[in-house]
């Protein structure tokens, strides 16, 4: 191996020079040199061999079959050395000798023989290699080159540029690439054209790749990584020999892969072309190259070096720079032959340049030079090929473009802007434009509008920029009207292309929405599917990120990166969005000022966007270029002062200096339209004049301001004159000199050669305003105008392309130095303000496309732009957005009321599937949106009843006919919406309720309960809705009961309605419905505190208490006692629902509704209770609500066992009073103690209802009631707190305030003679019983209720008043402290002075009449209770002091002594010993002297009165007549003497009393005047039976006057002497005269008249 790897080379040469020497050609005389060289070479071999050893002396050269690789260590010739003998072959002009002489050179260069690394001897300074590739290109000589050699020449130069072993750089790489690019130009052959097409794309894409991989010092590929490598025969001949395993080969495989290709293309072109016909002959292709070499050495090649940090970066660059140039030159004019040197050219250039671009690395993307070059260069070539008329070069130009976009875009934001604004658009927007140029530029929008990170970096930077244009708005805008087909007529396109176009404008609208969803992703949640449905590429390439920031930290800002020292805008959405807003009120403002300049301005300086001062204003007429420039004329030229400083201001912002007039003139009116009105030009020339003056004051010419003012004016009326079509008679040269003599203020006028040369300048170039797009456009046709003739519209469009490229290449060129920050779009929220400006007009595409066009197409795109646009509204919370969306694709299913259905064709059942699939997947973002989709799902019903032929009556109005009269494709298409999959996804969207979250399923259920209501409120009332209802409601019962108490809020009120419906069935189905929903909610449970049970079971009372129907009520009542009996021991809090259901049935009017409601209730009350009481402690208020109901009701049964149900409930309480105290926190119990809590939740409506009862009912019903209610008092009263007792009397008094009302009189009359007769005895009975806690407690209240009911005109009620006050003192006195006996006197005399009969003294009977006979009765009656109530009260205060009955017994006794003595008998030792026994039961013991004086005080007032009334017989006489009393004479006998009779027996108790022995003396003296005054009235007595009455008073005074001590005797005796004389003319009763006979008797031995025996 070793020896035959020694050997190859120089057999290889050997073989080549000994071929050369045997062509026949060889022998001519010109190739003698040729010949000379070859066999030189050869004994040079041949000899080196020898002495070698290699060969024996005169043996034959080896040849071997291919070289293998260079071994330097054993190689022994230097191939360089023998490069002359092949240099001159090459230059030979014998096609194959240069053949031969090629082949051997590629193949030593690509086995590594040849590296051409020495000196080149002949070109000092100069690598050898670079002398080869000269001889190789050199080969070349233009299209008349050998076929055969021209493919060598492409073999040996791929070979050179590819080969690993040998470099070339610069020129001499851009001569190799040039001469490849010359070749495929210039060749004839097809086969050759190809071939070098393909070499010069493997060139660059080793040069480019080499670039790139120099960075991360890699070795360069060593094949197209596009193309990768396939397996050729070498087509040259060398085929057959056979080819090594070692890596040298791959040249020569890729070679002839390339050359093998070619051929295939070669082959298939001619078959459908034809034979080309080369048009380039010598002398064109030489002229050609020539320009082209002398362009690529046009820059400073040292210049540009120090910019590199490798040789290879320069060698990149300098290709890419003279493919740009290339591609720049310009086309022919017309139209230029497809086979044209030039298109071909321009056309190759552009390839090359795409390919470059779309396999564009790290470095070049980076890299300062190229992006220099991409903005000097390839975008100003782009500006102008980008508007050229021959399709593939605007095509490639587009492509070019799209790859700039990507890959660039960061530098390119001013080029980008001017290439959309002025080319894509303009040709979009422009009526004349072709349809090809149309689908070309919605073509590459079509890339475009695919990559996310374009479409939101296109709004970012141009929409949010200030100073850009609206680039993203204005594309939707355009894209939007060629969907709509809005363009169509004008483009001179068929309908096959109309449409097409029509479906590329949806496409892009479609694809810029799935960008947008795509870019909000992350932000939408979709509960039900793991996939996203729509998949759209990723807007950023993450790899090619993190690629460019591996190359920069590698380059550490070597590569001179653009990035490295630019501000970047920041990516703050809302920065951008508030920089957005500002941009609008500024357009705002443009316009106002283009239309009246004044307003605009203040406009804008009122929103703050420009100064207030003229400097600020003419500043912004200087900067922004989107200001009419004939309105800035106008503006600046006004006469008002503001305007006049404005336009000083705006003149003094120029530089004029080192300038002249002409050039001045020119740079200021390239700014504006100068104004038609010679007054406002001359205050612009004259500010002219000034300020250019000022710029140059060393200008001799110019002497004043006034020499540049006229000249000015001249210079302008000369450019009207020379340029204006209408002036027919040109101003010359002549008559201009003349007309500028004597301006100057000098001697002398203006040099005339100075003038001349304004005029040849003005003649030449007119003054003018600079290029501007918006001042180019051409005025748009109108109406319905079209062209003519297609040659016219062809001519238009030629012209229009003209003024569109002109305007692009200025602009391109003037932004191509200038750096503008670019924004990579990051935020997820950019997508918000995007849609928000554009959703209008993707909403007008997508409507007209599904309301005029049928095409399936068309209508998917539309559908998917619908559901993209509704997504990102959705995700944004964009309601308006969203809901015009769902209402456009509502409108489009025609399921809506007022759609015709028999007109439904395939794209309404693809809209309805669009729509279910949105409600499928946006169902959380739907919001009010749910409503139009449910509706639709409703009328879907509808419709699958009708296409299934169920019931064809719901077709209203026009749509009357029935199935079987519809069109047959309409019948399949209203048969499709029963189709299985369309069931299925409507049956998913209510199944998949369940993953809504919690916000969605709330805004669905209302949806669904609207469209339940109105299908309910239709002819023929469905129930679809509700059905579903139920259904959504056994779905989503398992939510967290947060979620789902938000959910019944709204459930629970639509079965109120439907529960209340007046159609039995509906009613029946909601309720059967709440019933089985009610049960599985139960099955639950529900733990302490909660409400869910409280508002689940809700609508059972409402329907309860709304719907009149018995049978309704009767189910609702069924259905609550089924729930009790099967579900008690999970309810918790819907117990209280319970028990209020029950109280309306227990006002129900039907008896079997109320029964069975009492059945119930009396079970849970009697059973329950006992079991679970614990759990049902919350609603005990509610249970004796609703007993008091049932104890009201119609039904005395009913009524007497609710009161029992009563007793059973008290019970309860008081065995567990704790249970109320735990369960804190209820309704109103937050400030209630905790030991009052069974009180207020127990005891307390336990009470109160029973009072309620007593005061609803009838007299049966409140006895038992009362009985019930003192009951419990009586037995659980030690429990109870001071305070409840308080509430509690406040309750039981409420009995009274029943008769406190005007009521009838017998219904009054029967109430107080029974209930409260019972009452007060029951409360005075409590009050004896708690009185230790009562007593200081309610003492007050009590007397104060005691004192209203003796006032009653009820004698039966007046009497127990003072009855109770009796029992109540009697009973209890003994344990009253003197506050309370002060009291207790007060309340007596107030009762005394309240019903003390005054008007008996005053009555006079009234003038006679027939009304007036009741009211006088009704006066008497109360008169007489008066009466009565006094007697009483005399009584009770009797019975109080002494004890009942003692009085009446003392007075018995005295009679019965009296009597005694006259028959000579002796008791009084037995009446000692009873008054003994008596005084320990009266109170006399427990009142004070003052009580008892106030006590007989008042008793003496009652006896004053009466004695008043009885002496008036007249008065007496007056009421006898009036019928006062019956037939008898009224009198107060009884009131006079009983109340005279208790004075006496308190006095004459006390004063025997020694307890009170310090107030005898005003006891005594007290006394004594009260029998002074009665006997003196007894003596005054004319009637013998009222003297009689007065018997036992005498008796009284008498006996106890006996009975006292001598001394005390005496002292009474004196005071009445003359009196008790006196009553010894009376006809006394004999019991009277015996006493008084004591008394006197008495006399004699106390005043010693007599002695004692």
């Amino acid at each position: 191996m070793h020896n035959n790897s020694t050997k190859t080379k120089e057999m290889f040469i050997v073989r080549a020079l000994e071929k050369i020497l045997a062509d026949k050609d060889i022998r001519r005389s010109h190739h003698s040199q040729l010949k000379k060289s070859c066999d030189s070479a050869l004994e040079q071999i041949k000899a080196e061999l020898i002495s070698a050893g290699q060969i024996a002396e005169g043996n034959e050269l080896p040849c071997a079959a291919l070289p293998l690789p260079k071994n330097d260590a054993a190689s022994i010739i230097n191939a360089e050395t023998y490069f002359l003998p092949f240099e001159l072959a090459c230059k030979s002009r014998s096609p194959r000798i240069v053949v031969t002489a090629l082949d051997c050179l590629q193949k030593l260069i690509a086995y590594g023989h040849l590296t051409g690394s020495i000196q080149d001897s002949a070109n000092p300074g100069h690598l050898l290699i670079d002398r080869i590739v000269v001889t190789i290109y050199g080969c070349f000589s233009g299209p008349q080159t050998d076929e055969g050699v021209q493919l060598q020449i492409i073999k040996a130069l791929l070979t050179v540029v590819t080969s690993q072993h040998v470099e070339i750089h610069e020129f001499t790489l851009l001569q190799a690439v040039r001469t490849c690019y010359d070749i495929y130009l210039s060749s004839k052959n097809l086969v050759n054209q190809t071939t070098a097409r393909a070499t010069l794309t493997q060139m660059l894409n080793v040069i480019f790749a080499r670039m790139e991989n120099q960075v991360y010092e890699l070795p360069p590929p060593n094949s197209n990584p596009i193309n990768g490598s396939i397996h050729s025969e070498d087509c040259n001949g060398s085929g057959e020999e056979s080819l090594g395993d070692s890596d040298e080969v791959i040249a020569s495989e890729l070679l002839a892969e390339i050359i093998s290709a070619a051929y295939n293309e070669a082959m298939k072109d001619q078959e459908s072309v034809g034979e080309p016909e080369p048009t380039v002959n010598g002398n064109d292709y030489s002229s050609h190259s020539d320009h082209d070499s002398v362009e690529l050495h046009s820059e400073n090649d040292a210049v540009v070096t120090a910019k590199f940090t490798h040789i290879l970066q320069k060698d990149a660059f300098l290709v890419f720079r003279a493919l740009c140039k290339l591609s720049m030159k310009p086309l022919p004019e017309g139209h230029p032959d497809p086979k044209s040197h030039e298109l071909r050219s321009k056309v190759l250039s552009l390839h090359l340049l795409l390919l470059i671009l779309q396999n564009a690395g790290p470095v070049f993307r980076s890299n300062e030079m190229f992006i220099m070059a991409i903005k000097q260069y390839l975008c100003v070539a782009l500006s102008n090929n980008g508007v050229s008329l021959v399709p593939e070069v605007f095509e490639l130009s587009l492509s070019i473009f799209v790859a700039l976009l990507s890959n660039f875009k960061v530098h390119l934001k001013r080029q980008i802007e001017v290439f959309f604004k002025e080319i894509f658009l303009n040709i979009l927007e422009a009526n004349s434009s072709s349809f090809e140029h149309k689908w070309m530029v919605i073509q590459a929008l079509t890339r475009i509008c695919a990559d996310a990170q374009s479409v939101v970096d296109i709004y970012v930077n141009y929409d949010c920029d200030f100073s850009a244009a609206n680039l993203f708005e204005r594309l939707v805008n355009d894209l939007s009207k060629i969907a709509q087909g809005r363009q169509a007529l004008e483009l001179g396109a068929n309908p096959m292309q109309e449409k097409s176009m029509r479906i590329r404008g949806l496409e892009c609208l479609v694809s810029i929405l799935k960008c947008m969803v795509e870019w909000s992703k992350d932000l939408y949640v979709n509960p039900n599917m793991p996939v996203p449905p729509m998949q759209v590429q990723s807007p950023t390439s993450t790899e090619q990120d993190q690629a460019d920031t591996t190359i920069q930290t590698i380059h550490s800002g070597s590569s001179h990166s653009l990035n490295s020292n630019q501000e970047q805008l920041q990516d703050l959405p809302e920065a951008l969005e508030e920089r957005k807003m500002r941009k609008e009120v500024m357009e705002t403002g443009i316009e106002l000022f283009n239309r009246k300049p004044q307003k605009g301005v203040q406009f804008l300086q009122e929103k703050q966007l420009l100064g207030a001062t003229c400097q600020d204003i003419a500043r912004w007429l200087h900067e922004d270029e989107r200001l009419d420039k004939t309105v800035i004329g106008n503006y600046l030229g006004e006469n008002d002062d503001h305007s006049k400083e404005v336009m000083c201001a705006y003149i003094d912002a120029f530089d004029f200096r080192q300038l002249e007039v002409v050039a001045a003139l020119r740079i200021l009116l390239e700014e504006f339209r100068l104004p038609g009105e010679a007054q406002k030009i001359d205050r612009l020339m004259e500010k002219f004049a000034s300020r250019y003056c000022e710029c140059n004051p060393q200008n001799q010419l110019f002497q004043s301001a006034d020499t540049v003012y006229v000249l000015a004016f001249s210079i302008i009326m000369l450019t009207t004159d020379l340029h204006s079509p209408q002036v027919k008679h040109k101003m010359t040269k002549e008559q201009y000199i003349k007309m500028n003599r004597g301006i100057s203020d000098s001697k002398s006028d203006l040099p005339e050669e100075y003038l001349s040369s304004i005029y040849d300048e003005i003649s030449e170039h007119e003054i003018k305003m600079k290029n501007n797009s918006g001042m180019l456009q051409q005025p748009k046709p109108t109406g319905k105008q079209a062209f003519i003739t297609e040659k016219r519209r062809k001519l238009l469009w030629n012209m229009e392309m003209e003024v569109i490229s002109l305007t692009a290449t200025n602009l391109m060129q003037s932004v191509s130095h200038v750096k503008s920050p670019f924004t990579s779009a990051k935020h997820l929220e950019h997508v918000r303000p995007m849609f928000k400006m554009a959703w209008t007009p993707f909403l007008a595409a997508f409507s007209v496309g599904l309301q005029d066009c049928d095409d399936p197409e068309i209508a998917t795109l539309c559908l998917d732009g619908i559901r993209c646009a509704i997504r990102i509204a959705c995700i944004f919370h964009m309601s308006l957005e969203r809901d015009a969306y769902v209402q456009a694709l509502a409108r489009f299913t025609l399921l809506n009321a007022n759609s015709p259905i028999n007109e439904m064709k395939a794209k309404n059942i693809d809209t309805i599937k669009t729509l279910i699939m949105v409600a499928h997947t946006d169902g959380n973002y739907l919001g009010s949106s749910w409503l139009d989709i449910v509706k639709c799902i409703s009328q879907l019903e509808l419709a699958q009843l009708i296409g299934t032929g169920v019931r064809p009556q719901f077709l209203s109005g026009a749509q009357t006919t029935l199935k079987d009269s519809l069109n047959p494709s309409v019948k399949e298409h209203i048969g499709e919406t029963s189709s299985q999959s369309v069931v299925v996804a409507v049956d998913r969207i209510f199944t998949g309720s369940m993953r809504l979250d919690g916000d969605a399923i709330v805004d669905f259920v209302k949806a669904l309960c609207q469209v339940s209501v109105d299908e309910l409120q239709q002819q023929q009332p469905r129930m679809f809705s509700l059905q579903k209802i139920v259904e959504i409601s056994y779905y989503n019962m398992e939510r967290i009961r947060l979620q789902w108490s938000r959910i019944w809020q709204v459930l629970g009120e639509h079965f109120n309605a439907v529960g209340c419906n007046s159609n039995e069935e509906i009613s029946f189905f909601a309720l059967d419905s709440l019933r089985q929903l009610s049960m599985k909610f139960m099955e639950k449970g529900e733990f302490s505190n909660f409400r869910f049970q409280k508002d689940f079971l809700r609508p059972f009372e409402h329907i309860m208490k709304k719907n009149a129907s018995p049978a309704i009520r009767d189910m609702v009542v069924r259905c609550i006692a089924q729930m009790v009996n099967s579900q008690a021991h999970n309810i918790r809090s819907g117990w209280k629902n319970i028990f209020s259901i029950f109280h309306l049935a227990a006002g129900d009017h039907e008896e079997p509704i109320v029964e069975l409601a009492f059945q119930t209730t009396g079970k849970i009350i009697g059973d329950l209770y006992k079991r679970q009481f614990a759990i049902m402690v919350d609603s005990f208020q509610d249970a004796v609500k609703c007993l008091s109901e049932f104890a009201t009701a119609r039904f005395p049964d009913t009524s007497m066992e609710a009161i029992r149900l009563v007793r059973t409930c008290a019970q309860c309480v008081h065995e567990a009073p704790q249970l109320f105290a735990e369960h804190a926190g209820m309704e109103n119990d937050a400030s209630v103690a905790e030991e009052d809590r069974v009180w207020v939740r127990g005891w307390f409506p336990m009470l109160f209802s029973l009072s309620c009862v007593v005061n609803r009912c009838k007299l049966d019903v409140r006895t038992r009631a009362l009985t019930v209610l003192f009951e419990i008092v009586k037995t659980y009263g030690e429990s109870f707190k001071p305070n409840w007792w308080k509430d509690l009397f406040n309750v039981i008094f409420r009995i009274f305030d029943n008769m406190k009302l005007p009521e009838h009189v017998t219904e009054k009359s029967e109430w107080m003679t029974t209930t409260c007769n019972h009452a007060l005895y029951a409360i005075i009975d409590v009050f004896t019983q708690y009185f230790d806690v009562l007593g200081h407690l309610l003492l007050e209240e009590l007397f104060a209720q005691l004192h209203w009911c003796v006032q009653q005109s009820n004698e039966q009620l007046a009497r127990s008043g003072t009855n109770c006050l009796e029992n109540l003192v009697i009973s209890n006195g003994f344990k009253f402290n003197e506050s309370t006996w002060d009291k207790t006197c007060q309340c007596i005399l107030d009762i005394f002075n309240a019903t003390l009969p005054q008007d008996l003294l005053s009555w006079r009977p009234k003038a006679h009449s027939s009304n007036n006979i009741p009211q006088e009765h009704n006066h008497f009656e109360a008169l007489h209770i008066r009466c009565v109530v006094q007697l009483e009260l005399i009584q009770t205060m009797d019975n109080i002091v002494f004890f009942p009955a003692t009085s009446r017994k003392e007075d018995a006794e005295t009679l019965a002594q009296a009597a005694a003595d006259l028959t000579g008998g002796r008791s009084g030792s037995q009446s000692q010993l009873l008054e003994c026994q008596r005084e320990e039961q009266g109170m006399y013991g427990y009142l004070r002297t003052r009580q008892l004086f106030t006590l007989a005080d008042c008793l003496m007032q009652s006896h004053r009165f009466a004695k008043r009334f009885n002496a008036d017989h007249d008065q007496r006489s007056l009421l006898w007549r009036a019928g006062f009393k019956g037939s008898v004479k009224p009198n107060l006998l009884k009131q006079e003497t009983s109340s005279l009779a208790c004075v006496l027996r308190i006095f004459f108790k006390m004063y025997g009393d020694e307890n009170r022995r310090s107030d005898w003396p005003g006891i005594e003296q007290e006394l004594v005047q009260v029998c002074k005054e009665a006997l003196g009235y007894y003596l005054s007595l004319q009637s013998e039976a009222h003297r009689d009455a007065w018997t036992s008073l005498l008796l009284l005074i008498l006996t106890r006057l006996l009975k006292m001590s001598d001394a005390r005797f005496a002292t009474h005796v004196s005071n009445y002497y003359s009196l008790l004389c006196e009553m010894m003319c009376f006809d006394l009763k004999p019991e009277l005269r015996s006493v008084l006979r004591r008394v006197f008797m008495r006399i004699g031995p106390v005043f010693n008249i007599m002695s004692v025996k």
